[in-house]
């Protein structure tokens, strides 16, 4: 690492979107630290702001991370070799801000000479994709809500019966048959969209009937 220039980054999360990145090199024997411009700007400086020092560095550790890190950055600085952490860290303007934090230790004639890495900004990569999973469960619950109203359907439709019926007919062939309560809506509704499979919906809506009878069943989760 010659140059402090890049790191060239991609998230798939953020798309064409910036992925905040910088390098830094700390040269052990002059204990002086060169950043890169992302470095600065992960902290929440400008270059010129402040002069980096390891004890800036560790100051804007997350008071939970910190000691790791200091523990990991004196091991590499003693002995060298790669060195990887994922962390948080608190800028200038109180932001936290989740990074990983990669490098390695250059031995340079049986000595720790100078420590060079990357570290990169997480923070928006993860509530992106926190966010995509929260959109996909919601969708999967409306889906999953949407296959057993049709199955519920079917039931009034088939047996003349109320909705609440149809329903407690579904959540005692669930429990009779210990699947899931969508399981047994989506084969009731895959059989009722296929015009081959007629007598088998008629024998499966009178299974769902012999289930259903005697007590009503408890209400299952669905």
């Amino acid at each position: 690492m010659t140059e402090l220039t890049g790191p060239y980054t991609y998230s798939s999360a953020l798309g064409d979107n910036q992925c905040v990145a910088g390098t830094f090199r700390v040269d052990l024997r002059t204990k002086k630290i060169t950043w890169s411009d992302g470095m600065f700007q992960l902290h929440g400086y400008q270059r010129g702001d402040v002069v980096p020092t390891l004890e800036l560095l560790f100051s804007h550790k997350h008071p939970d991370d910190k000691p790791r890190c200091e523990q990991i950055v004196a091991q590499v600085a003693q002995a060298g070799g790669y060195f990887c952490m994922y962390h948080r860290i608190i800028d200038a303007q109180g932001r936290t801000r989740r990074v990983l934090t990669s490098g390695d230790g250059i031995v340079e004639g049986g000595t720790v000479t100078c420590m060079e890495g990357v570290m990169i900004d997480l923070t928006s990569t993860l509530q992106r994709e926190t966010e995509q999973t929260a959109r996909e469960a919601v969708k999967g619950a409306t889906s999953t809500r949407s296959v057993i109203d049709q199955a519920r359907g079917i039931l009034m439709g088939q047996l003349k019966m109320g909705s609440e019926d149809a329903f407690q007919m579904l959540v005692s062939t669930s429990s009779h048959r210990n699947v899931k309560l969508v399981v047994v809506a989506a084969e009731l509704v895959q059989l009722a969209n296929s015009a081959e499979s007629r007598n088998y919906l008629d024998t499966a809506i009178k299974a769902i009937k012999m289930d259903g009878r005697g007590a009503s069943a408890p209400r299952r989760a669905v």
